[in-house]
Order: C-alpha cells, then structure tokens, then sequence
C-alpha cells in the first residue's frame, strides 16, 4: 500500500509551518523525517495520521491504512498489559495478542497493571499496539523516547519485520535505528512567514 503526500501546506495554532511538502511512501519501504525541533514535524505526522486537515495539498492513503504513535502511550492504567491489548484489539478488530507480547518482551508482564509498569515498559506497551492494530502504514512520532538501549534494537527488529511484510512507515526521531530508510529534511519547506490560508486563523490543532 502506498501513501501519497502531494503539494502539502500544514498549520500549528493557525501559521503554516511546512509547505510545498511532495513524498511517496511505498509499501516495504521506511522514510525517517529530519530537522530541527519545532520545525513542524508532529504537525506533519499528525496532519497525515488523519487527526488534522492540512492548509492545503492531498495525502492519499488506502483507507484504514494507519496506526498512529505519539509521545502519549495510550494506556489505561488500572487494566493489565493484556487487558490493555485485549482493547486496542477489540477497537482495530483484530485478535490475538500473542504477537505484540513477544515483539516487546511483554510476556512476564501480562498480569500486571499498566500503571505499575516502569516507563520504558510502558513506551513497550504503547508501541505493542502496532503489531495488534495489524494496519500497513506506521506512523511514528519519537517513538524510542523512554526506551534503554536493548528495547530500541527490540522496536528497530519490529520495524524491520514490519517492513519485510509489505508494511511501511513515516517515523520522525533524533536517533539511528539501523534501517535501511529514506531521509527526508523537513527544514527547506518551513513556510514563508504570512503565507497560508486566513480560514485557518485562529485553528488550535489541540481541540482536533
């Protein structure tokens, strides 16, 4: 499955941050983004993730394509790891969670309430829910923040295997996973200050 990002203008807060972004995602293909912080590389994620229209420009993706990632794990901490899955599961359709326990050593953890898990345990756990949403597209956001050394070989594996299968991924993060990806530099297509459309003055990306 490929997604497609054409003549692309994104906001934050109402200003335009990136313009005249164009790039192609193929299926079994990584692209990392790169620049510097606050370059408008979360607005872009989120913006093709679905949970912000762009300025202007089209993203075009088949349909139920993508599972997102952001600095949020999206756990309910009173359910345990696999009570945690079992959801995410229910909400993709899927079934089965042995797959995302083995992908990011969860097995010793099921029982255990997501609350009570250390911080690297349960960036583990956010990022299981990839493997239980079973959708092509990744689209991550600093994924490896709280992960020691071997969990981001563990994610880094995952993406690989993901990859393998026909799946592909749009990840922005400051650190080398080892994969075989594309580069993308977002800082050439910083917009011109006072260009954009005014309909979107006022727009805070936070109530979308």
């Amino acid at each position: 499955m490929t997604l497609t990002v054409t003549d692309l203008t994104i906001s934050r807060g109402g200003i335009p941050v990136l313009e005249g972004l164009n790039f192609r995602l193929d299926a079994g293909r990584a692209l990392v983004l790169r620049g510097p912080n606050g370059v408008g590389k979360t607005t872009l994620l989120r913006t093709v993730a679905g949970l912000q229209p762009p300025v202007t420009g089209q993203i075009t993706n088949p349909p139920e394509s993508i599972a997102y990632a952001a600095h949020s794990d999206g756990l309910k901490a009173t359910l345990t790891v696999a009570e945690n899955l079992h959801f995410w599961a229910d909400i993709f359709g899927t079934k089965g969670i042995d797959k995302a326990l083995a992908g990011f050593d969860l097995e010793g953890l099921v029982d255990r309430p997501a609350g009570a898990l250390s911080a690297g345990q349960k960036r583990r756990l956010g990022l299981a829910r990839l493997l239980v949403s079973e959708r092509s597209i990744w689209i991550l956001d600093e994924p490896t923040v709280s992960l020691d050394v071997a969990s981001v070989a563990m994610f880094a594996d995952a993406v690989r295997a993901h990859l393998a299968t026909g799946g592909s991924a749009l990840i922005a993060t400051h650190i080398d996973l080892g994969l075989d990806a594309d580069v993308l530099d977002v800082g050439p297509f910083r917009a011109v200050p006072g260009s954009g459309s005014g309909d979107f003055d006022g727009l805070d990306e936070g109530f979308l």
